[in-house]
């Protein structure tokens, strides 16, 4: 059963699949398949910007289920679902450039043969979701797969059930014939069925400790998989950055869904010219947010077994010398946690080391940039991260230890379906979105054809001394200059 998690509304109820459900449904897309990568490039494109559209028609309906099934304010599941829509039309647009089969230069030494470089498809994709997220990040993966021509069996998180399982709908609108995407319900046990049912590549979301056991799971069939896990994103505010604005993003980067935002900031480093006038400007702003579950910007904690988490850093925090700014232990009030803002807090705290996810954030003076860089890469993850700098923001956003970087903004990356989408460290690896995402999702076939007799028969038993002879002259006038 789903449920509000501001008022405990029954929102949905779903049957739980087994190991036997789940096989069935693998079995299903198995046979689903073929049909939908025969269809081709023209003809996905078409059943896909046609699921797109009815998104888009119907977007206030589904940010209405993502509002009552997480509790997130409806603007910000407008803007989430917004930008999973924009991720379908991107990866049906651009599919065929991206993966058609083309010719590739040969070798001066092998000129006789042509070579081809195809991608195909990896035949069916389980796909693991979170609830956090439960339309923008999945469809980062379940797009991007289904128009490389594969199909889709799709876990969404036990706590958005509903909302996974109203996206599968629509699509069989757009695509009655075959099940080439489809939803299975259940708790982590489902999950784990999922990677041991027979999938070609599992694409998770998730936390880093559950990547790490689907990881291990997927290892005994040497089944492929894709780990977009956790993070600590930090922000840095250059001596030369505009306060206002570093301010205003790091108020929605740390605090849009509750903090509850794998990218978003939970770290500020501000260099100490700009330091003060930063601090003043993000209590102001994050003062002004309203919590609760109706018209406020702010809503519930999704997961209740999180409250803890966030409790606990915010108390670590202030037993280790730290001070909340802007609330404080007070500040956690189930289902709700109201904004926090923690300064002197020691770097080995879990408030700075551990992902929080919830709307606190740590904010610490540095010398400048540089330091900031410096203390934002001391850590384990690396998914995303921010920099404010009027004149270096690039040259610093390269020094992140990261996989995304926003220059003058936060998280503005997520909502680019051009740019590839993941991390480096104990934030996983693999990439959605973009030519990254698409090839994620297709395996990459080399293809060599013979158009000629061989001049000098490099790959064969009867090449003569001679022959020999002329190979080492041509190697050796090819490559011979340094």
């Amino acid at each position: 059963m789903s449920t509000n998690p501001a008022t405990g509304e029954e929102v949905g109820r779903f049957p739980v699949a087994g190991p036997a459900e789940v096989a069935a449904a693998v079995g299903r897309a198995r046979g689903a398949a073929p049909w939908w990568a025969g269809i081709g490039y023209a003809e996905r494109r078409h059943r896909l910007l046609r699921w797109r559209a009815d998104l888009a028609r119907r977007l206030p309906e589904l940010a209405e289920l993502m509002h009552r099934e997480t509790g997130k304010p409806v603007a910000e599941a407008i803007v989430e679902a917004g930008g999973g829509i924009d991720h379908i039309a991107w990866a049906a647009r651009h599919a065929r450039r991206v993966l058609r089969s083309r010719r590739v230069p040969s070798s001066l030494l092998q000129i006789e043969y042509s070579a081809r470089l195809e991608y195909q498809p990896f035949g069916v994709i389980g796909v693991i979701g979170p609830w956090n997220y439960p339309v923008l990040t999945p469809l980062g993966s379940i797009g991007y797969a289904l128009a490389a021509g594969n199909a889709v069996v799709f876990k969404p998180s036990e706590y958005t059930p509903a909302v996974g399982a109203w996206l599968a709908a629509r699509f069989a609108e757009a695509v009655p014939e075959q099940p080439v995407f489809q939803t299975i319900f259940g708790t982590g046990e489902t999950g784990a069925a999922l990677t041991r049912a027979g999938v070609d590549k599992v694409a998770f979301t998730g936390s880093t400790a559950t990547g790490k056991k689907i990881m291990a799971a997927c290892a005994d069939t040497l089944t492929p998989v894709l780990m977009e896990c956790g993070g600590k994103d930090a922000m840095i505010v250059d001596a030369d950055a505009d306060p206002d604005a570093a301010a205003e993003a790091a108020t929605w980067g740390g605090l849009t869904n509750a903090g509850q935002t794998c990218v978003g900031i939970e770290r500020v480093y501000v260099a100490d010219a700009v330091y003060d006038a930063f601090l003043a400007k993000l209590v102001e702003r994050a003062g002004r947010l309203r919590v609760g579950a109706e018209d406020a910007d702010i809503g519930p904690i999704t997961m209740p077994a999180q409250l803890d988490t966030i409790r606990r850093h915010i108390d670590d925090a202030l037993a280790r010398g730290g001070r909340a700014v802007l609330g404080g232990a007070e500040a956690v009030a189930p289902p709700y946690v109201h904004p926090t803002i923690l300064v002197d807090v020691p770097e080995d705290a879990a408030a700075v080391q551990e992902e929080t996810f919830g709307p606190t954030l740590t904010v610490a003076r540095v010398r400048d940039a540089e330091e900031g860089v410096r203390l934002a890469n001391a850590s384990r993850y690396g998914l995303g991260g921010a920099v404010f700098s009027r004149t270096r923001g690039v040259e610093l956003a390269r020094q992140i230890r990261s996989g995304m970087t926003s220059v003058n903004s936060a998280i503005s990356f997520a909502g680019q379906p051009a740019l590839p989408f993941g991390g480096v460290g104990d934030s996983g690896f693999g990439r959605i979105h973009g030519a990254d995402g698409l090839r994620e999702f297709s395996r990459p076939k080399a293809i060599t054809k013979r158009r000629m007799r061989s001049p000098l028969p490099s790959l064969s038993f009867d090449r003569t001394p001679r022959q020999v002879e002329l190979i080492t002259k041509a190697i050796q006038l090819i490559h011979k200059r340094g």
